[in-house]
């Protein structure tokens, strides 16, 4: 008899089942079809959800400073891989929250978009706007297999970035003139449509996000870019996104525009209490 048949027998070792040795796998990545919302008073608050996804600035104007939706980084209804979705999102909370320094909800999760995105105030949590965000946001995770927290493109980029790339935010306003001013102005004050909607968010500036969102930390908003920046350049993503830049550049521009002129954050004093600040954090 082997030793360790003896060991397991004598009850010195005790065996977990495989799945606690390996770690959760990633799933394949699925957002629910809008077909799929049930003709409900649920699925009422839920198509309310999606609506206020997009159109965050004209239905919640007392809430965002910035000419911002929620979509504006969240792309396509955040139903699109690596385009930050939201997808499986609900699964994953309550969460720790190392910024915060504690656990934070779905709520507060949202809320603190709110504060920092859009550079506005937080929603009542009991509010019919924050269930509709709530219900919407746990409508996209029913695609998935039940409590999914891994899905493959979750997140802001499929190739991971290399963080010790060292930014230089002069070639980084070279970049940004060729290859994002046509959609978000040569001074980064955006894009809107011939009705005042949001086309392309501005990227810096008074109407943009504040100091305190992630996208204004350079590596946080180098990922994005180089995975969805610019869009409807290519044939081989949903919105033509993705894949015009090197990882460099992607630092370069991100250096650039997140290091522009922007609305302050006062409540950023009691940011990261516990854990070590990232290195690209702006304060």
């Amino acid at each position: 008899m082997s030793t360790l048949k003896n060991i397991l027998m004598a009850g010195l070792l005790t065996v977990a089942p495989a799945a606690a040795w390996a770690e959760e796998a990633p799933v394949p990545f699925a957002a629910p079809k809008d077909s799929a919302i049930p003709k409900t008073e649920q699925g009422e608050l839920i198509l309310l959800g999606k609506r206020l996804m997009s159109e965050t600035k004209r239905l919640l104007p007392d809430n965002v400073g910035a000419q911002m939706n929620c979509t504006s980084c969240h792309l396509s209804g955040a139903k699109l891989a690596v385009g930050s979705p939201l997808v499986g999102t609900a699964n994953a909370f309550p969460q720790y929250n190392p910024r915060a320094g504690r656990e934070v909800t779905l709520t507060e999760r949202i809320n603190g978009c709110f504060l920092r995105s859009m550079n506005g105030k937080p929603l009542k949590p009991e509010s019919q706007e924050m269930k509709a965000m709530l219900a919407y946001t746990e409508w996209l995770a029913t695609a998935l297999p039940k409590g999914a927290t891994k899905i493959q493109g979750k997140g802001i980029g499929l190739v991971k970035l290399d963080k010790t790339l060292v930014a230089n935010p002069e070639n980084g306003k070279r970049i940004y003139g060729q290859q994002c001013a046509m959609c978000h102005g040569d001074n980064g004050e955006g894009m809107k449509d011939a009705q005042g909607e949001i086309l392309f968010p501005p990227l810096w500036g008074d109407e943009s996000f504040n100091i305190g969102a992630g996208m204004a930390r350079t590596y946080t908003a180098a990922a994005f870019v180089l995975n969805n920046m610019p869009v409807g350049h290519g044939m081989n993503s949903v919105l033509g996104q993705g894949g015009a830049m090197t990882q460099q550049e992607a630092v370069d521009v991100a250096e650039y525009f997140s290091h522009q002129p922007r609305p302050d954050f006062p409540a950023k004093v009691n940011d990261w209490p516990k854990d070590p600040k990232p290195k690209d954090a702006r304060y």
